[in-house]
């Protein structure tokens, strides 16, 4: 599917930049995930699209065992040494699709996935699958950027990050991700809204824009309307924009 592969392209050659990036390493949200988690030391673990490893490294000192999954080789090299440098020797890693799990049912204790979601074209494969490959009783921790829920918003976010990043399919809203879990079989016990704050120059060059693909994004977020410059409170200086306000969601659901 082309979606997939512009996914491996455009996150093979940005492997090492999420390795190091501080917002996917030393997020305050990484931690409060890890938190939410109920574990004894016994748990095997999923961490879905893992992308540099950084949920699959905070869990592992915690558990038996975790399973790294990611759809790109170049990302799994790079989260590989990164858990390795760290001490770890509990991490698999595999390559597979998140949509389409290379594991028997009821295989895993805890199922994450931490800032990909957005990328996955058909989601509710994606939940249907964690809903499978977790055990009875077992949890379910998402972590990823959300759209919100008036739909001038909705289509404006969407816009900007497809604009930035071709291999983004959609980010969900709230109300969405708590419909889908539900339909199929899970139980939401926690739900943590949470803001982002990207600086437009950082968050294109982790995808490597030019300055000439940057220009159509800043003049599209210049020239939105005042309302929409309100909610995502975007700062521009005269004809520059220099950063925006994005929103996250944490939460936790059981398989029922």
């Amino acid at each position: 599917m082309e979606i997939k592969q512009n996914v491996k392209d455009q996150f093979g050659r940005s492997a090492n930049y999420y390795v190091n990036s501080d917002l996917h390493r030393k997020g305050g949200d990484l931690k409060r995930l890890v938190e939410m988690a109920n574990t004894n030391g016994k748990e095997v673990v999923l961490d879905v699209a893992t992308g540099g490893g950084h949920t699959a490294n905070a869990f592992a000192p915690l558990v038996k065992k975790v399973t790294a999954l990611d759809l790109t080789p170049e990302m799994l090299k790079a989260a590989k040494g990164f858990i390795q440098e760290n001490g770890h020797n509990n991490v698999e890693f595999v390559e597979g699709d998140a949509e389409n799990m290379p594991f028997p049912d009821e295989s895993f204790d805890i199922v994450t996935c931490r800032i990909a979601p957005h990328h996955f074209p058909n989601i509710k494969n994606f939940i249907s699958e964690a809903y499978r490959v977790l055990k009875p009783g077992g949890q379910f921790l998402l972590d990823d950027n959300v759209a919100p829920e008036d739909a001038e918003f909705d289509q404006f976010y969407n816009t900007i990050e497809k604009m930035r990043d071709y291999s983004h399919f959609r980010a969900w809203k709230k109300t969405e991700w708590l419909h889908m879990l539900e339909l199929n079989g899970f139980e939401t016990l926690e739900l943590y809204r949470f803001e982002k704050c990207f600086e437009f120059e950082n968050w294109c060059d982790r995808m490597h824009l030019s300055d000439t693909e940057k220009d159509p994004l800043n003049k599209f977020m210049l020239r939105t309307s005042d309302k929409v410059k309100h909610k995502f409170h975007i700062k521009f200086n005269n004809t520059k924009i220099e950063s925006f306000i994005g929103e996250a969601i944490m939460l936790k659901a059981i398989k029922s």
